[in-house]
């Protein structure tokens, strides 16, 4: 992977065995194409953000891959449907949720790919694992900021 890109990857899922669904879904980054699982956090509980059903099990991971940032949002959108994803209505309980974080220091804005991930610095459950495995991306003022949000380390 010669121009390989960092990239961070958000896992949630809140139906079925979430905790084995995410823990699934962190080895599978591993065998997507062109691309190696770095680290990963521990895993989180947390209860939805703007939805309904119930608590979230939250990841963070790292990957390196020599995919394009759309082609890894493909890849990641075909893990979710692996895992059975559905997308009834904005927000709905889910299987597998993955969201493309960050990829390198990209700044992309197009009809289906935001990067850095607009609401990444509004939620705990991203901050509190990300900062867990790249802490330099996060500040202690936005820790700050989402502490009043619930949310658990498993």
């Amino acid at each position: 992977m010669s121009s390989a890109v960092l990239a961070h990857v958000a896992l949630g899922a809140n139906l079925g065995d979430a905790r084995a669904t995410v823990s699934d879904a962190i080895a599978a980054l591993d065998s997507l194409p062109q691309t190696r699982l770095l680290r990963a956090s521990g895993l989180y509980r947390s209860a939805p953000w703007e939805a309904s059903g119930p608590d979230f099990i939250n990841a963070v991971a790292a990957v390196e891959t020599g995919l394009d940032a759309h082609e890894l949002l493909r890849a990641l959108q075909a893990l979710e449907l692996q895992a059975g994803r559905e997308r009834p209505y904005r927000n709905a309980p889910r299987t597998l949720d993955l969201d493309l974080l960050l990829y390198g220091d990209a700044v992309i804005d197009t009809p289906d790919l935001s990067v850095p991930h607009p609401r990444l610095r509004e939620r705990a459950f991203v901050l509190l694992p990300l900062a867990e495995i790249a802490p330099a991306l996060v500040t202690a003022s936005e820790l700050q900021a989402v502490a009043g949000q619930a949310i658990e380390r498993l």
